[in-house]
């Protein structure tokens, strides 16, 4: 059983391969939250959860799913994290929060993705040489994951891409990111946009209303799936991505 969240494509992208190559059920959180139902696990089945680094950590809706989840105590409790550089201190978060549940996260991972977020100063999406060196990469990194939990390896130390200064991105950064970044008010559309809902349709929380133009409420997960679905770049999110670049994960619909 793999539950998964993704925004932009590259976790839904990896949970399939991941579900693929374990024969396990795959679950969407955006579908699964709030149900209070109970899940059964069979004989020896595997418990995996996929989803972005946001800020440094899982993104809330994860944790949220979590603390709610009804679930027998897994035998083999896993997490793979995607993100466009660094994870921080995901790992030791992710790990926390099923402590709470009486669960052991006993492997985790992260696989490199092509970069999604745009909304401050200095971040944009990657080149197009360094997306496909990065999705080549991914290929083999989600291989190599599926060959460890087949075996079942249980680690010390979990297998995830800190980066620089962990702490201080994950335990201070974060939670200012969490406090004042996470506003759905920025987000706009210009004089651009066409009403073509595409990025109503892309929203994973059902967030976005379109008539004239789109409307944000406030049930946003900050994932930017409506800023890069819209086929005119017409959304926008206050002044910073007017001229940034858009990802539309095409490489990874040949795979």
């Amino acid at each position: 059983m793999i539950f998964y969240f993704s925004g932009t494509g590259n976790s839904a992208w990896v949970a399939r391969r991941l579900a693929e190559g374990q024969n396990e059920e795959l679950l969407s959180i955006v579908m699964e939250i709030d149900k209070g139902k109970e899940y059964k696990l069979k004989e020896g089945e595997k418990v995996g959860f996929v989803f972005p680094v946001y800020a440094w950590g899982p993104p809330e809706m994860v944790l949220r799913f979590i603390h709610q989840l009804k679930l027998d105590k897994p035998g083999y409790l896993f997490f793979v994290c995607t993100c466009g550089d660094d994870t921080g201190r995901t790992a030791q978060i992710f790990s926390s929060a099923v402590t709470q549940k009486g669960w052991r996260c006993v492997a985790g991972y992260s696989v490199t993705m092509p970069n999604t977020y745009v909304s401050l100063p200095g971040f944009d999406v990657d080149d197009e040489d360094i997306e496909i060196q990065k999705v080549q990469n991914a290929v083999a990194r989600v291989r190599f994951i599926n060959e460890e939990i087949t075996s079942r390896v249980q680690m010390k130390q979990y297998n995830c891409h800190e980066g620089a200064l962990p702490l201080t991105k994950s335990y201070l950064l974060r939670p200012l990111f969490n406090a004042f970044l996470m506003s759905p008010k920025p987000f706009h559309a210009t004089e651009a946009c066409i009403g073509c809902k595409k990025c109503e349709k892309a929203c994973p929380v059902n967030n976005i209303t379109v008539t004239d133009r789109p409307v944000w409420g406030n049930n946003c997960t900050q994932c930017l799936a409506c800023y890069h679905a819209c086929p005119v770049h017409a959304v926008e999110y206050g002044k910073m991505t007017g001229k940034k670049g858009q990802y539309k994960g095409r490489l990874l619909k040949d795979l």
